[in-house]
């Protein structure tokens, strides 16, 4: 009976580990894509910004964008 009892016991033990192992892996993938979607937030504020200041306003940002993409 103590044969038994000692192999459930590593059983459940094995699986614990495994459990919390997979869970770590997933908090720091989460923890990785939300520090990825961070940085491409920056990084596309800034650029917003650094183009209304380039245009000299937000109309004139709208008219250049407009003239790029029809090409006039």
């Amino acid at each position: 009976m103590t044969a038994t009892t000692n192999t459930t016991a590593k059983t459940r033990a094995n699986t614990q580990t495994a459990v919390s192992a997979q869970t770590e892996i997933s908090r720091g993938a989460v923890a990785t894509m939300v520090g990825a979607g961070a940085v491409v937030g920056f990084w596309s504020f800034a650029s917003i910004v650094g183009g209304l200041i380039v245009a000299g306003g937000p109309i004139s940002l709208v008219q250049s964008w407009f003239g790029a993409i029809v090409g006039m």
